[in-house]
Protein backbone atom coordinates (compact mmCIF):
# COMPACT_ATOMS: atom_id res chain seq x y z
CA UNK A 1 0.00 0.00 0.00
CA UNK A 2 1.16 3.53 -1.32
CA UNK A 3 0.17 6.84 0.92
CA UNK A 4 -0.19 9.91 -1.50
CA UNK A 5 3.03 11.84 -0.83
CA UNK A 6 0.31 14.81 0.22
CA UNK A 7 -0.53 12.88 3.27
CA UNK A 8 2.90 11.88 3.89
CA UNK A 9 4.67 15.04 4.17
CA UNK A 10 1.84 16.45 6.53
CA UNK A 11 2.92 17.22 9.78
CA UNK A 12 0.87 15.70 12.79
CA UNK A 13 -1.98 17.93 13.57
CA UNK A 14 -1.15 19.80 16.74
CA UNK A 15 -4.52 19.07 18.38
CA UNK A 16 -4.66 15.25 17.37
CA UNK A 17 -0.88 14.97 19.19
CA UNK A 18 -1.95 17.19 22.36
CA UNK A 19 -5.38 14.35 22.69
CA UNK A 20 -2.80 11.87 22.22
CA UNK A 21 -0.57 12.99 25.28
CA UNK A 22 -3.53 13.69 27.46
CA UNK A 23 -4.88 10.21 26.97
CA UNK A 24 -1.82 8.32 27.12
CA UNK A 25 -0.83 10.23 30.54
CA UNK A 26 -4.21 9.47 32.01
CA UNK A 27 -4.23 5.63 31.12
CA UNK A 28 -1.15 6.07 33.14
CA UNK A 29 -3.01 7.33 35.94
CA UNK A 30 -2.34 10.98 35.74
CA UNK A 31 -4.56 13.63 36.80
CA UNK A 32 -4.19 15.95 33.82
CA UNK A 33 -6.08 18.92 33.51
CA UNK A 34 -5.81 20.26 29.74
CA UNK A 35 -5.72 24.01 28.90
CA UNK A 36 -4.70 22.86 25.44
CA UNK A 37 -7.92 22.60 23.13
CA UNK A 38 -10.11 25.41 22.75
CA UNK A 39 -13.50 23.38 23.50
CA UNK A 40 -16.47 25.38 25.08
CA UNK A 41 -17.38 23.36 28.47
CA UNK A 42 -20.48 25.42 28.62
CA UNK A 43 -23.71 23.70 27.45
CA UNK A 44 -25.31 25.05 24.24
CA UNK A 45 -28.60 26.84 24.64
CA UNK A 46 -31.62 25.28 25.70
CA UNK A 47 -34.04 26.95 22.98
CA UNK A 48 -31.62 25.98 19.80
CA UNK A 49 -31.04 22.10 21.48
CA UNK A 50 -34.98 21.93 21.75
CA UNK A 51 -34.92 22.97 17.99
CA UNK A 52 -32.06 20.38 17.06
CA UNK A 53 -35.18 17.55 19.02
CA UNK A 54 -38.21 18.46 17.28
CA UNK A 55 -35.98 18.76 14.25
CA UNK A 56 -34.86 15.18 14.47
CA UNK A 57 -38.40 14.07 14.88
CA UNK A 58 -39.52 15.15 11.85
CA UNK A 59 -39.00 12.46 9.13
CA UNK A 60 -38.62 14.98 6.59
CA UNK A 61 -35.03 15.65 8.26
CA UNK A 62 -33.75 12.38 7.30
CA UNK A 63 -33.03 12.50 3.90
CA UNK A 64 -30.67 14.00 2.24
CA UNK A 65 -30.35 18.10 2.88
CA UNK A 66 -29.55 20.71 0.22
CA UNK A 67 -26.21 21.22 -1.29
CA UNK A 68 -26.47 24.67 -0.39
CA UNK A 69 -28.33 24.80 2.92
CA UNK A 70 -31.39 25.39 3.94
CA UNK A 71 -32.80 28.78 2.35
CA UNK A 72 -34.17 29.50 5.33
CA UNK A 73 -30.66 29.38 7.50
CA UNK A 74 -29.17 31.57 4.23
CA UNK A 75 -31.59 34.22 5.00
CA UNK A 76 -31.13 33.66 8.81
CA UNK A 77 -27.51 34.25 8.30
CA UNK A 78 -28.10 37.32 6.53
CA UNK A 79 -30.50 38.91 8.93
CA UNK A 80 -28.10 38.07 11.56
CA UNK A 81 -25.15 39.39 9.93
CA UNK A 82 -27.12 42.71 9.23
CA UNK A 83 -28.15 43.02 12.72
CA UNK A 84 -24.31 42.43 14.03
CA UNK A 85 -22.48 44.22 11.29
CA UNK A 86 -24.69 45.76 9.65
CA UNK A 87 -23.76 44.76 6.30
CA UNK A 88 -27.02 43.02 4.11
CA UNK A 89 -25.92 40.34 2.40
CA UNK A 90 -27.95 38.08 -1.01
CA UNK A 91 -28.11 35.03 0.83
CA UNK A 92 -28.47 33.58 -2.42
CA UNK A 93 -25.04 34.44 -3.64
CA UNK A 94 -23.27 35.98 -0.39
CA UNK A 95 -23.78 33.86 2.12
CA UNK A 96 -22.55 29.55 2.42
CA UNK A 97 -23.04 27.41 5.30
CA UNK A 98 -20.82 24.98 6.21
CA UNK A 99 -19.81 22.18 8.07
CA UNK A 100 -18.23 23.55 10.92
CA UNK A 101 -15.85 26.87 9.22
CA UNK A 102 -12.83 24.41 9.60
CA UNK A 103 -14.03 22.39 6.94
CA UNK A 104 -14.72 25.55 4.80
CA UNK A 105 -11.05 26.99 5.71
CA UNK A 106 -9.64 23.65 4.43
CA UNK A 107 -11.68 23.43 1.09
CA UNK A 108 -10.79 27.31 -0.02
CA UNK A 109 -7.22 26.49 -0.58
CA UNK A 110 -8.77 23.66 -2.77
CA UNK A 111 -11.04 26.01 -4.39
CA UNK A 112 -8.21 28.71 -4.85
CA UNK A 113 -4.89 27.24 -4.83
CA UNK A 114 -3.39 25.34 -7.83
CA UNK A 115 0.15 23.09 -7.64
CA UNK A 116 2.66 25.64 -7.47
CA UNK A 117 0.77 28.63 -6.52
CA UNK A 118 1.11 30.47 -2.86
CA UNK A 119 -1.02 31.99 0.25
CA UNK A 120 0.32 34.24 2.49
CA UNK A 121 -0.39 32.84 5.88
CA UNK A 122 -0.48 34.27 9.47
CA UNK A 123 2.71 33.76 11.50
CA UNK A 124 2.22 32.80 14.25
CA UNK A 125 -1.33 31.30 13.09
CA UNK A 126 -4.30 28.59 13.35
CA UNK A 127 -2.33 25.31 11.69
CA UNK A 128 -5.20 24.71 9.23
CA UNK A 129 -4.74 27.82 6.91
CA UNK A 130 -0.86 26.15 6.10
CA UNK A 131 -2.18 22.46 5.62
CA UNK A 132 -5.02 23.31 3.58
CA UNK A 133 -2.34 25.39 1.49
CA UNK A 134 0.38 22.28 1.31
CA UNK A 135 -2.80 19.64 0.63
CA UNK A 136 -3.81 21.54 -2.66
CA UNK A 137 0.02 21.57 -3.92
CA UNK A 138 0.36 24.85 -3.00
CA UNK A 139 3.08 26.91 -0.90
CA UNK A 140 2.31 28.68 2.14
CA UNK A 141 4.39 31.89 2.46
CA UNK A 142 4.63 33.36 6.05
CA UNK A 143 2.61 36.15 7.13
CA UNK A 144 4.89 37.43 10.27
CA UNK A 145 2.49 38.60 13.21
CA UNK A 146 5.26 40.17 15.57
CA UNK A 147 4.55 41.45 19.35
CA UNK A 148 5.83 44.28 19.15
CA UNK A 149 3.16 45.50 16.15
CA UNK A 150 0.11 43.43 18.28
CA UNK A 151 0.62 40.43 16.47
CA UNK A 152 -1.24 42.42 13.29
CA UNK A 153 0.36 42.61 9.82
CA UNK A 154 2.94 44.65 8.55
CA UNK A 155 0.96 44.80 4.48
CA UNK A 156 4.03 47.13 3.39
CA UNK A 157 6.56 44.54 3.85
CA UNK A 158 4.15 41.99 2.91
CA UNK A 159 4.09 43.66 -0.33
CA UNK A 160 8.09 41.97 -1.23
CA UNK A 161 6.67 38.05 -0.27
CA UNK A 162 4.08 38.80 -3.04
CA UNK A 163 4.38 36.68 -6.09
CA UNK A 164 2.43 36.42 -9.18
CA UNK A 165 1.66 32.78 -8.01
CA UNK A 166 0.42 34.36 -4.96
CA UNK A 167 -3.28 33.60 -4.63
CA UNK A 168 -4.49 33.49 -1.12
CA UNK A 169 -3.93 35.69 2.03
CA UNK A 170 -5.40 34.48 5.27
CA UNK A 171 -5.95 36.82 8.70
CA UNK A 172 -8.21 35.49 12.04
CA UNK A 173 -8.90 38.22 14.29
CA UNK A 174 -9.71 37.82 17.14
CA UNK A 175 -6.35 35.45 17.03
CA UNK A 176 -5.81 32.56 17.34
CA UNK A 177 -3.78 31.45 19.64
CA UNK A 178 -2.53 35.06 20.31
CA UNK A 179 -5.67 36.42 21.37
CA UNK A 180 -5.12 39.69 19.55
CA UNK A 181 -7.64 41.86 18.01
CA UNK A 182 -7.99 43.90 14.95
CA UNK A 183 -9.60 47.27 14.00
CA UNK A 184 -11.43 48.37 11.14
CA UNK A 185 -8.59 50.52 9.92
CA UNK A 186 -6.44 46.95 9.61
CA UNK A 187 -8.91 45.63 7.32
CA UNK A 188 -9.15 48.81 5.48
CA UNK A 189 -5.29 48.02 4.82
CA UNK A 190 -6.21 43.96 4.33
CA UNK A 191 -8.42 45.24 1.69
CA UNK A 192 -6.37 47.58 0.27
CA UNK A 193 -3.71 45.11 -0.21
CA UNK A 194 -5.29 42.32 -1.46
CA UNK A 195 -7.22 44.42 -4.27
CA UNK A 196 -3.08 45.77 -5.51
CA UNK A 197 -2.57 42.44 -5.84
CA UNK A 198 -5.39 40.42 -7.25
CA UNK A 199 -5.80 38.39 -4.10
CA UNK A 200 -8.42 36.45 -2.70
CA UNK A 201 -8.70 37.83 1.23
CA UNK A 202 -9.75 35.25 3.49
CA UNK A 203 -10.98 36.42 7.22
CA UNK A 204 -11.42 33.84 10.04
CA UNK A 205 -13.81 35.11 12.90
CA UNK A 206 -14.75 32.33 14.52
CA UNK A 207 -14.22 34.56 17.36
CA UNK A 208 -16.06 37.59 16.54
CA UNK A 209 -18.77 37.24 19.61
CA UNK A 210 -16.15 36.70 22.39
CA UNK A 211 -14.87 40.11 23.19
CA UNK A 212 -14.15 41.59 26.52
CA UNK A 213 -13.88 44.93 28.21
CA UNK A 214 -16.25 46.91 25.76
CA UNK A 215 -14.01 45.77 22.70
CA UNK A 216 -16.50 44.84 19.41
CA UNK A 217 -14.68 42.58 16.96
CA UNK A 218 -15.81 43.99 13.42
CA UNK A 219 -15.87 42.50 10.37
CA UNK A 220 -13.68 42.55 7.25
CA UNK A 221 -17.21 43.47 4.86
CA UNK A 222 -17.45 46.70 6.54
CA UNK A 223 -15.07 48.06 4.66
CA UNK A 224 -16.43 49.26 1.59
CA UNK A 225 -15.39 47.19 -1.65
CA UNK A 226 -15.04 44.32 0.80
CA UNK A 227 -17.38 42.16 -0.81
CA UNK A 228 -15.10 42.19 -4.09
CA UNK A 229 -11.88 40.75 -3.00
CA UNK A 230 -12.81 38.98 0.41
CA UNK A 231 -14.73 36.37 2.04
CA UNK A 232 -15.80 35.75 6.14
CA UNK A 233 -15.69 32.23 7.58
CA UNK A 234 -17.76 32.38 10.79
CA UNK A 235 -18.40 29.68 13.66
CA UNK A 236 -21.64 28.74 15.82
CA UNK A 237 -18.53 26.79 17.76
CA UNK A 238 -17.23 29.37 20.37
CA UNK A 239 -20.57 31.54 20.39
CA UNK A 240 -23.19 29.48 20.72
CA UNK A 241 -21.05 26.41 22.44
CA UNK A 242 -21.24 24.07 19.77
CA UNK A 243 -18.52 22.83 18.88
CA UNK A 244 -19.71 19.26 18.12
CA UNK A 245 -22.61 19.96 15.91
CA UNK A 246 -20.47 20.88 13.05
CA UNK A 247 -21.60 24.16 11.09
CA UNK A 248 -20.74 27.47 10.30
CA UNK A 249 -20.61 29.58 7.30
CA UNK A 250 -19.10 31.77 5.18
CA UNK A 251 -20.09 35.28 3.49
CA UNK A 252 -19.14 37.63 1.26
CA UNK A 253 -17.72 37.90 -2.25
CA UNK A 254 -20.19 35.85 -4.81
CA UNK A 255 -17.42 35.19 -6.63
CA UNK A 256 -16.00 32.78 -3.90
CA UNK A 257 -18.85 31.65 -2.56
CA UNK A 258 -19.29 29.72 -5.84
CA UNK A 259 -16.30 28.61 -6.16
CA UNK A 260 -16.55 27.23 -2.59
CA UNK A 261 -20.17 25.57 -3.33
CA UNK A 262 -19.07 24.15 -6.73
CA UNK A 263 -15.99 22.24 -5.01
CA UNK A 264 -18.50 21.46 -1.87
CA UNK A 265 -21.49 20.10 -4.00
CA UNK A 266 -18.67 17.43 -5.55
CA UNK A 267 -17.72 16.37 -2.41
CA UNK A 268 -19.59 16.28 0.28
CA UNK A 269 -23.71 16.30 1.04
CA UNK A 270 -24.53 18.91 3.16
CA UNK A 271 -25.76 19.48 6.60
CA UNK A 272 -28.07 17.43 8.47
CA UNK A 273 -31.44 19.76 8.65
CA UNK A 274 -31.63 19.30 12.23
CA UNK A 275 -28.47 21.21 12.72
CA UNK A 276 -29.81 23.62 10.30
CA UNK A 277 -32.76 23.93 12.34
CA UNK A 278 -30.74 24.36 15.36
CA UNK A 279 -28.76 26.90 13.79
CA UNK A 280 -31.82 28.92 12.93
CA UNK A 281 -33.25 29.19 15.98
CA UNK A 282 -29.48 30.05 17.62
CA UNK A 283 -28.96 32.50 15.10
CA UNK A 284 -32.56 34.27 15.02
CA UNK A 285 -33.11 33.51 18.81
CA UNK A 286 -32.31 35.19 22.31
CA UNK A 287 -28.76 36.54 22.72
CA UNK A 288 -28.64 36.70 26.34
CA UNK A 289 -26.20 33.57 26.80
CA UNK A 290 -23.23 35.72 25.39
CA UNK A 291 -23.10 38.51 28.08
CA UNK A 292 -22.84 35.30 30.33
CA UNK A 293 -20.36 34.01 28.09
CA UNK A 294 -17.92 36.58 28.03
CA UNK A 295 -18.52 37.46 31.83
CA UNK A 296 -17.32 33.67 31.92
CA UNK A 297 -14.10 33.61 30.02
CA UNK A 298 -13.30 37.05 31.05
CA UNK A 299 -13.36 35.62 34.35
CA UNK A 300 -11.02 33.28 33.55
CA UNK A 301 -8.77 35.21 31.51
CA UNK A 302 -8.11 37.28 35.03
CA UNK A 303 -7.28 34.24 36.78
CA UNK A 304 -5.04 33.23 34.03
CA UNK A 305 -3.17 36.96 33.31
CA UNK A 306 -3.41 37.53 37.08
CA UNK A 307 -1.14 34.48 38.09
CA UNK A 308 1.31 35.18 35.74
CA UNK A 309 1.66 38.39 36.54
CA UNK A 310 2.14 37.97 40.32
CA UNK A 311 4.72 35.47 39.17
CA UNK A 312 6.53 37.87 36.84
CA UNK A 313 5.07 38.16 33.39
CA UNK A 314 4.04 41.34 32.45
CA UNK A 315 0.95 40.44 30.29
CA UNK A 316 -2.10 42.91 28.69
CA UNK A 317 -5.45 40.77 29.46
CA UNK A 318 -6.49 40.04 26.04
CA UNK A 319 -9.48 41.58 24.23
CA UNK A 320 -10.73 38.87 22.11
CA UNK A 321 -10.87 34.76 21.95
CA UNK A 322 -10.96 32.22 24.58
CA UNK A 323 -7.13 32.09 24.73
CA UNK A 324 -4.30 33.60 26.63
CA UNK A 325 -0.74 33.92 24.75
CA UNK A 326 1.93 33.78 27.28
CA UNK A 327 5.72 33.53 26.26
CA UNK A 328 7.59 31.38 27.74
CA UNK A 329 10.36 32.02 30.43
CA UNK A 330 13.59 33.18 29.36
CA UNK A 331 12.89 32.50 25.93
CA UNK A 332 12.82 28.92 25.91
CA UNK A 333 11.58 26.64 23.70
CA UNK A 334 8.04 26.31 23.60
CA UNK A 335 7.58 22.29 23.15
CA UNK A 336 10.06 21.89 26.34
CA UNK A 337 8.14 24.05 28.03
CA UNK A 338 4.82 22.33 27.68
CA UNK A 339 6.49 19.16 28.17
CA UNK A 340 7.74 20.44 32.03
CA UNK A 341 4.19 21.40 32.97
CA UNK A 342 3.14 18.51 31.75
CA UNK A 343 5.55 16.58 33.80
CA UNK A 344 6.02 18.25 36.84
CA UNK A 345 2.26 19.80 37.09
CA UNK A 346 0.16 17.55 35.25
CA UNK A 347 -1.34 20.35 32.62
CA UNK A 348 -1.43 20.65 29.09
CA UNK A 349 -0.83 23.55 27.25
CA UNK A 350 -0.64 24.08 23.68
CA UNK A 351 3.03 24.62 22.75
CA UNK A 352 3.34 27.86 19.96
CA UNK A 353 5.57 26.01 17.54
CA UNK A 354 2.63 24.64 16.50
CA UNK A 355 1.19 27.90 15.18
CA UNK A 356 4.51 28.21 13.29
CA UNK A 357 8.25 29.44 13.30
CA UNK A 358 6.53 32.68 14.88
CA UNK A 359 4.89 31.18 17.71
CA UNK A 360 7.79 29.58 18.74
CA UNK A 361 8.70 30.76 22.42
CA UNK A 362 5.53 31.10 23.35
CA UNK A 363 2.49 29.02 24.57
CA UNK A 364 -1.42 28.84 24.17
CA UNK A 365 -3.44 28.11 27.47
CA UNK A 366 -6.98 27.96 26.57
CA UNK A 367 -9.94 29.12 29.21
CA UNK A 368 -11.94 26.03 28.54
CA UNK A 369 -12.20 24.31 31.37
CA UNK A 370 -14.34 24.80 34.44
CA UNK A 371 -12.80 27.55 37.11
CA UNK A 372 -12.71 25.31 39.51
CA UNK A 373 -10.41 23.23 37.65
CA UNK A 374 -8.44 26.17 35.62
CA UNK A 375 -7.80 27.40 39.55
CA UNK A 376 -5.94 24.47 40.31
CA UNK A 377 -3.78 24.17 36.64
CA UNK A 378 -2.87 27.98 37.88
CA UNK A 379 -1.62 27.01 40.91
CA UNK A 380 0.00 23.68 39.93
CA UNK A 381 1.24 25.86 36.91
CA UNK A 382 2.70 28.91 39.57
CA UNK A 383 4.71 25.64 42.00
CA UNK A 384 6.04 24.22 38.94
CA UNK A 385 7.58 27.26 37.77
CA UNK A 386 8.83 28.14 40.83
CA UNK A 387 10.55 25.20 41.62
Amino acid sequence: MRVARRVETLPPYLFAELDRKIAQRRAQGSDIISLGVGDPDSPTPGHVVEAAREAALDPSTHRYPSYYGMPELRRAIADWFGRRFGVELDPDTEVLPLLGSKEGLAHLAVAFVDPGDEALVPDPGYPVYEIATMLAGGTAVPLPLEADRRFLPDFGAAAGAVSDRTKLVWLNYPSNPTAAVADLSTFEDAVGFAREHDLLLAHDAAYSEITFDGYVAPSILQVPGARDVALEFHSLSKGFNMTGWRIGFCVGSADAVRALATLKTNLDSGIWNAVQRAAIAALSGPMDHLDALRALYQKRRDVVVGTLNRMGWDLDPPLGSIYVWVPTPGGQPSAAFADMLLDRAGVVVAPGRGYGAGGEGYVRISLTVPDEQLAVAMDRIAEAVER
